[in-house]
């Protein structure tokens, strides 16, 4: 097998086995689907009819649910690198299913607080932590181009699970859509890791490229506590977030959001596709654009984006302004996700990139959580969901001018001297 690895790593690098290790966890990301927002948006009215929860109580449940769910966090990179990938990812799957087919039996809102919690900490934090680690374990030089491949594979997992699992609540209800979704992650992705995922690199050729980039100089790169001091941090941190908050809110209420416009469930089903279609549109041209440019420019444009699609949200009309809302948010999510992925390391550099990154994703797990409790008091108060956007469009719109005069580190700013 090595000398096999030897020559097809001559041949390109479409052999080279950590892509087969990269598509493993684009898919494991795809299988955080029950633990995100978006995906809990697609059973969130047939549970509440199903349960009898109003939304301020279900938002209530979703807040202290991701809150907790976040702990889970913390400790999972040490279990990969000292277990190795197959082993933890090939768990989180199975225990995952496992709670996802619990929670499709369901009967009281306790159960769904802890079953919630359970989602959320195994899939939003620990296997989503997991999956964006493998391809640091096997890509230093092409690392930036790997999670482009990432992104595509990702994206297109999204893409057919959102309109599948939704198609299958419509037709079969939320329950056996659930367990449906609980048994893929048993028997589908944890048999995958365990037969295709391999720990780390073990042939020379292998090595050889994992290597190629571990000769840069760390001299000058931040700690956590400058970077804290870094004004920079704040406004990419806090923006970043900010998306998080509208992705989440609109995520998990945006089937009563659309209703209140008088659209039909499949619209938005449909509309969450075209999100991901467009968010993929968006990583591929933020990456390309920040490869070469500036990611001030990149977050700008981002914000821009998402305040025209939070302005608009309320005043949509027909199926076509619908699609053409998701189309600006899924740009700006794509925009956002290169910048977030990239700003850290190449603002601060990587020596103490995990710390930094983590204190960056705390902040977006919190307002995560935020989102749909501000929106479920909004419409609880006034009737619509329509002052929570505009509100978050004004707060963007001073982000916006924030960034604009911030100053940024030289890595994140190759085009200002």
């Amino acid at each position: 097998m090595s000398n096999a690895t030897v020559e097809t790593s001559r041949i390109g690098w479409s052999y080279y086995y950590g892509w087969v290790v990269l598509s493993v966890a684009a898919l494991a990301m795809v299988g955080t689907l029950p633990g995100r927002t978006q995906g809990l948006g697609l059973i969130t009215e047939p549970l509440l009819r199903d349960l009898g929860v109003d939304r301020v109580q279900f938002a209530q449940i979703n807040v202290v649910a991701t809150l907790a769910g976040s702990v889970f966090c913390f400790g999972i990179g040490g279990l990969v690198d000292r277990h190795g990938s197959r082993i933890v990812l090939t768990s989180l799957a199975l225990l995952l299913g496992g709670v996802v087919i619990a929670m499709s039996s369901v009967q009281s809102a306790t159960m769904l607080l802890v079953l919630i919690t359970l989602t959320r900490g195994l899939g939003q934090s620990a296997l989503s932590v997991v999956s964006l680690a493998m391809p640091g374990k096997w890509f230093r030089r092409q690392l930036t181009w790997a999670m482009g491949v990432y992104a595509l594979v990702m994206s297109i997992g999204f893409m057919i699970a959102f309109p599948s699992v939704g198609a299958l609540v419509l037709a079969r209800g939320w329950r056996v859509a659930w367990a449906v979704v609980g048994a893929a992650l048993c028997v589908g992705l944890a048999p995958l890791a365990w037969l295709l995922v391999r720990r780390e690199p073990e042939t020379n050729a292998e090595l050889e490229v994992l290597a190629a980039d571990r000769s840069a100089s760390t001299a000058n790169d931040s700690t956590l506590a400058s970077a804290l001091r870094s004004p920079a941090f704040w406004v990419f941190g806090v923006a970043s977030s900010l998306y998080g908050l509208v992705a989440s809110g609109i995520g998990l209420f945006n089937e009563a959001i659309l209703a209140e416009r008088g659209f039909p469930p499949d619209v938005y089903h449909g509309a969450l596709a075209v999100t991901a279609i467009t968010a993929l549109v968006g990583n591929f041209a933020a990456g390309a654009w920040a490869d070469r440019g500036s990611l001030r420019r990149v977050l700008i444009v981002a914000l821009l984006l998402l305040i025209g699609a939070l302005i608009a949200l309320p005043h949509v009309s027909t199926t076509a302004h619908v699609m053409m809302q998701a189309v600006a948010m899924g740009l700006a999510g794509g925009f956002v996700m290169v910048v977030f992925f990239s700003f850290w390391g190449k603002a601060y550099g990587r020596t103490h990139l995990g710390r930094i990154q983590g204190v960056a994703q705390a902040l977006t797990v919190c307002a995560s959580a935020i989102g749909p409790l501000l929106l479920a008091w909004c419409a609880e108060t006034t009737g619509s969901y329509a002052g929570a956007f505009y509100a978050l469009a004004a707060t963007l719109a001073l982000l916006v001018l924030a960034a604009l005069v911030v100053r940024v580190p030289a890595g994140a700013e190759p085009h200002i001297a």
